[in-house]
């Protein structure tokens, strides 16, 4: 995110640090690869600068997360952190663990990630770019996303509730790992910065009392899709099934304070 962000000259280092829980695919889940949580972020904030609040931002910021998926998945092949890596964080055995783990860096470990990241980068840059800067795509009438939905239930302020509306339908609605959870997760992460937690990445028990919260409102399925039951054919379609009150168990539940 912070490379995207200090492309765009507009650096964002709270936002930055909140993220690190969305590594490893959603806390080490082995969901969708942390770049793609960061650069839908990043996608927020140019579209709250040159858009402000409303229907319209949050429309351009999933439309600019579809194609930072499309992208990602035209480059690497896989959008989950586990296949790309090829390494279950979550090992059945601590045996298990530690050959994946020996495996993944002599695959090249951390150092292909940052790779992956520098190669990235630019693209998502011009994909965010070209996004906002086409003709708009006609915005539904509130609610747009989920996750923008949740994040003002939390109380964030109008950028922070745009930065995350490209989370919905599971990142620019590709299906993966809910957005409102990834939404939830990382205002957490940001109130720890704010606090001065150093060590809340992947032991935060605020960010486990969520992700319980949400298991258990959303029938124990992470992805989107199978909450669902189907892909979102597009922005409408998703607004379309908000307004129905499609995932307002989640939603509640995530905002609640645990």
């Amino acid at each position: 995110m912070s490379v995207v962000d200090i492309s765009f000259d507009h650096p964002l280092k709270l936002e930055e640090r909140a993220t690190m829980p969305l590594a490893g695919g959603l806390m080490q889940n082995g969901y969708q690869c942390g770049m793609l949580w960061g650069a839908a972020l990043a996608a927020g904030a140019q579209a709250y600068r040159l858009l402000g609040l409303g229907p319209q931002s949050q429309t351009e910021a999933i439309i600019a997360s579809q194609r930072l998926v499309e992208s990602f998945r035209a480059r690497n092949k896989e959008i989950n952190c586990a296949e790309i890596i090829e390494m279950n964080w979550k090992a059945s055995s601590q045996r298990q663990l530690v050959t994946q783990v020996l495996k993944f860096f002599l695959k090249g470990g951390p150092i292909g990630c940052f790779s992956m990241a520098a190669k990235y980068a630019p693209v998502a840059f011009s994909d965010i770019n070209s996004t906002i800067s086409e003709k708009p795509v006609e915005a539904p009438p509130y609610p747009v996303s989920c996750a923008a939905v949740l994040a003002q239930k939390m109380g964030v302020s109008d950028m922070h509730t745009v930065m995350a509306a490209g989370f919905a339908g599971g990142i620019g609605l590709s299906g993966g790992a809910c957005g409102a959870l990834g939404a939830a997760i990382w205002i957490i992460g940001m109130n720890h910065v704010r606090e001065g937690d150093k060590d809340f990445a992947f032991n935060s028990p605020i960010i486990q009392a969520a992700i319980e919260r949400f298991l258990e409102s959303a029938d124990y399925e992470f992805e989107c899709s199978k909450i669902v039951g189907r892909k979102f054919e597009n922005v409408a379609d998703h607004a379309c099934y908000l307004r129905d009150g499609g995932c307002s168990k989640i939603i509640e539940a995530l905002a609640t304070p645990g």
